[in-house]
């Protein structure tokens, strides 16, 4: 219907490069004839958690021809790797993976740590199988251990260095998980702090909550990369691709600006920070006649919301400068 009113896809054929949405299959019922016409909006559907192993081999493969069938490729969770890997069982882990007919292998350290050396490793073993693809996540799903901006930036770069094109960011549930905070709210200074450093097409989101999708699609625009969608949700994610408003549109406030949270000392290192960079940790004490442990936390508050960023000094690599992040997000 009125086909020449719709706004078209400009990365509209499989494989996408732009634009691509992950579900989940969480062992739901899937109709035949909806996902027909749901599967032109689909890029990949992720098998949730551990359910391959619960699942009787014959009855996942036919359960992933499904999904082939209508030109959707199919992605293991992240659970699952970490479990192989800490089993020490990643080499037959890939075998089965690609042998069953996945195509893609998540990886994710939610449960481990890496290296980079183990990352380079794990990502060799994937590549060896040549119909297999891998995709990075970075983030922890337990709210009480999150990463800060910092970390999570060295967590991106590790995987671009070993060959990511896109990093997925965790979300778990969409509720003061990566980018969200406990109300499920994008946290747009967390999101700047990344975007300043990587373009947001080196991002797939995770987006649970419809509030967060039209958060994301208003701020990016249809090439936004969104994961976690959950099936009900892609007509609604597709209609905002295509310029079409959903009712949680309206609540979404895209471009609020964030003021720095915590107390006045922090406000007051914030405001340093802005008016005078790159400043270095003994100005800021000399500045503010404040304690240096004070300046410190503060210093630490500000990075963990993605308002402040450290780097190395210029005159000297043994002192760090602190800038704001500047961003048209903030």
């Amino acid at each position: 219907m009125l086909n020449d009113l719709v706004k078209s896809r400009i990365d509209d054929k499989k494989p996408r490069r732009e634009g691509l949405t992950f579900i989940v299959d969480k062992l739901q019922g899937v109709d035949k004839d909806n996902f027909e016409i749901l599967s032109p909006m689909i890029d990949v559907v992720k098998i949730y958690g551990a359910f391959p192993l619960l699942i009787p081999e014959p009855i996942l493969q036919r359960k992933i021809k499904f999904y082939h069938d209508f030109d959707v490729l199919v992605s293991t969770g992240s659970t699952i790797t970490e479990y192989a890997i800490m089993e020490n069982s990643l080499d037959r882990f890939v075998a089965e993976a690609a042998k069953i007919g996945f195509d893609v292998i998540e990886i994710g350290e939610n449960s481990i740590e890496l290296s980079i050396e183990q990352k380079e490793k794990i990502t060799q073993i994937v590549k060896s199988k040549s119909n297999l693809e891998y995709h990075w996540k970075v983030g922890r799903k337990d709210p009480r251990h999150q990463l800060g901006v910092n970390e999570t930036l060295l967590k991106i770069d590790e995987a671009m260095k070993i060959g990511a094109n896109k990093v997925i960011l965790e979300a778990n549930q969409g509720m003061a998980v990566g980018i969200y905070d406990e109300r499920g709210l994008v946290k747009w200074n967390f999101i700047g702090a990344l975007t300043a450093k990587y373009p947001p097409m080196n991002f797939i989101f995770e987006a649970p909550l419809e509030s967060q999708q039209s958060s994301l699609i208003a701020e990016f625009g249809q090439r936004v990369n969104l994961a976690e969608i959950h099936i009900d949700f892609v007509p609604l994610v597709e209609s905002q691709r295509r310029g079409f408003l959903s009712k949680a549109t309206y609540g979404v406030s895209a471009f609020a600006r964030k003021e720095p949270e915590g107390g006045p000392a922090s406000k007051f290192i914030y405001y340093i920070i802005k008016s005078k960079h790159p400043v270095e940790q003994g100005e800021l004490i000399n500045l503010t006649h404040l304690p240096r442990r004070t300046v410190q936390n503060a210093i630490e508050e500000l990075k963990q919301q993605g308002l402040v960023m450290e780097k190395n000094s210029l005159d000297d690599t043994r002192r760090k400068t602190y800038y704001p992040i500047q961003s048209d997000w903030l």
